[in-house]
């Protein structure tokens, strides 16, 4: 076997090993989860990640290890984006907490499938048709411009929301009180419950994410084996994220900022490097080292979540004197 080929399968063994402790052993039906649990279950995936990391090191070189990092880092702070949307659902649709974790866990698996799908197609396209990477590019730049000029007045409203607008108008729903469960039968027909329209509007608001961040990571590398893992690790890793930073996820007022400038950067790596081939010195050409990467991400997503500490610590003052 390859190099790459034990990569995809101690890759596929240790994330059905994790699955089973994690959304097996770990969490149990209709219970809610914890601070405390989503702590270590978030410290779980992380550590996971870290250690693939080395394995990857090791194994595929540290080339392939880093671009990996710099990858799933990349995909880990856009879920933060995931999370406000998902908060937003879920109080939209006003589900019990004891529910959170089995409909996130139906639509993280969606998500993971939905994702498969997608990194397939981008593999294709790219080996095929080259000058995809200059959409792509500009695609990031354009996303990025937005997301940092972006007001945050304007959230997003479920209501309006394309699958919930479809599913309410060509499917028999009903507002009952689910109780747990996804279907329910009245008059001897089905009706979709809240908790299956919530499932639906998760996995559509990951495939709307999955645009954005998907071309991010063919920025860094264009290796499959990297595309893949880190993808699914970050995607793994969200429902834990979610209980853990529900509560505090409003507190990052500029981690939106952070992340628009690691796109922009992205974007115009990729615009550089795949179309402008100007030799440099004799022979040599523009080329951004993949560690690189890595520090401007760190460096972006560490700084704005820090300034958004320090501007909420400098607010508390002020709300106490009120």
């Amino acid at each position: 076997m390859t190099s790459i080929q034990w990569t995809y399968l101690i890759f596929f063994i240790v994330v059905v090993i994790a699955l089973i402790f994690d959304l097996g052993l770990f969490s149990k039906k209709n219970e809610k989860t914890s601070i405390k649990t989503a702590l270590w279950q978030s410290i779980f995936w992380v550590g996971l990640s870290v250690l693939f990391f080395g394995f990857m090191w090791i194994v595929d070189g540290s080339e392939k290890a880093v671009s990996f990092m710099s990858a799933y880092l990349m995909e880990k702070s856009l879920s933060m984006d995931n999370i406000f949307v998902f908060i937003l659902i879920f109080g939209f649709f006003k589900i019990k907490e004891e529910y959170y974790a089995r409909v996130l866990l139906i639509g993280i698996i969606l998500a993971i499938v939905f994702r498969a799908i997608f990194i397939s197609v981008g593999v294709v396209l790219i080996q095929q048709f080259e000058w995809i990477l200059y959409i792509f590019g500009a695609f990031l730049l354009y996303t990025g411009y937005k997301m940092f000029t972006a007001n945050s007045d304007d959230e997003f409203k479920p209501e309006e929301n394309f699958a919930y607008r479809f599913m309410n108008k060509y499917m028999r729903v009903t507002t009952e009180e689910p109780k747990g469960r996804f279907v329910i039968r009245k008059h001897n027909k089905a009706y979709l419950t809240t908790l299956s329209l919530v499932v639906v509007m998760l996995a559509v608001t990951d495939i709307i994410f999955a645009l954005d961040s998907i071309p991010a990571v063919f920025a860094i590398s264009k290796e499959p084996v990297v595309v893949y893992t880190s993808n699914i690790f970050a995607v793994l890793g969200l429902r834990s994220l979610f209980f853990l930073l529900r509560g505090a996820v409003d507190k990052f007022d500029y981690l939106p900022q952070g992340i628009a400038i690691v796109l922009i950067f992205i974007g115009l790596k990729m615009l550089i490097e795949s179309f402008v081939h100007i030799p440099v010195l004799a022979k040599c050409y523009i080329h951004i080292p993949v560690y690189v990467s890595l520090i401007v991400i760190i460096l972006c997503l560490g700084g704005s979540i820090l300034y958004s500490l320090y501007h909420e610590k400098k607010k508390l003052p002020e709300a106490e004197e009120k």
